[in-house]
């Protein structure tokens, strides 16, 4: 079957589909012995697909998720020597060819997604579907209703840069006998330290900072520095959250007992107007 050749490489786990395109620009990529154009199709069981000169290979998708420890960097690999998170991954995984699904900073923890299912994991990753993230996050201090409502709003953490995109919020406890305070955050957006960027603008650093859940993938079960394959229920819950993106408007907090930020504001604004109301009368 004729199938594009951005989806080819993709699929192939060799690229995402912009970055397919950024290699068949550059001529790298050659179909029956011709270079291949934008738009071009080719059917892998009976056309020469080859890249670099290297005969394309449709891989099995694979799908892992992985508990990152601190210190642990989320690339391939690591011109510093650091330990990657292909590193904490058994060999038959390695052999795969997999790709974290976004990235964690060094100081972060938690789940990580590793697949070579290149058109998932830009579907998961693009900005436009807005694929949720879950956060448990330490700040110090406590922060106010006013300063979490800014961070749930959507804020410009310099200036000239574009305001943030609204975020799930959630108080969720004190640690270290009340000098921290824990949050519950559900971002569908992925800047560079964006979370840590954020709470230091409002005036609470992160103290610490994991990733609990990925879309309908949660951390559950894993320590640091554990990974597993997704479980076939597992893996058609990511496939349904994919295809369903378009249609996820507003960052949404699981039910848990935690009090939601926006309610108790919601409550001093009525108060407030009804105190205007009276003081008017």
């Amino acid at each position: 079957m004729q199938t594009r050749l951005q989806k080819l490489l993709a699929e192939a786990g060799l690229a995402s589909r912009r970055g397919a395109e950024a290699l068949i620009r550059a001529g790298r990529v050659r179909v029956n012995g011709r270079a291949a154009g934008l738009g071009d199709a080719a059917d892998p069981a009976s056309d020469d697909v080859r890249v670099d000169g290297r005969p394309l290979r449709l891989e099995t998708k694979a799908y892992w998720l992985l508990h990152k420890p601190r210190g642990v960097v989320t690339t391939r690999s690591d011109p510093g020597g650091r330990r990657t998170v292909l590193d904490l991954l058994p060999p038959a995984a390695r052999r795969l060819r997999l790709y974290p699904v976004g990235r964690l900073d060094l100081d972060s923890e938690g789940l990580v997604l590793l697949t070579n299912d290149g058109a998932l994991a830009q579907r998961l990753l693009h900005p436009s579907f807005g694929s949720e993230k879950e956060y448990a996050v330490d700040v110090r201090g406590a922060p106010t209703d006013a300063a979490l409502l800014r961070l749930a709003a959507g804020f410009a953490l310099e200036r000239g840069e574009r305001p943030t995109a609204p975020a799930g919020v959630a108080r969720a406890g004190h640690a270290r006998g009340g000098a921290r305070t824990r949050l519950r955050v559900v971002l569908r957006e992925g800047r560079k330290r964006q979370l840590r960027r954020a709470f230091e603008a409002l005036g609470h650093p992160v103290e610490r900072l994991v990733r609990v859940r990925i879309g309908p993938l949660r951390l559950r079960g894993l320590a640091p520095g554990e990974a597993r394959a997704l479980t076939p229920g597992e893996r058609a819950a990511l496939e349904r959250h994919a295809r369903g993106l378009e249609r996820r408007t507003t960052p949404q907090l699981p039910p848990e007992p935690a009090a939601p930020v926006a309610d108790s504001a919601r409550r001093q604004k009525a108060r407030l107007r009804r105190r205007n109301r009276n003081e008017s009368n």
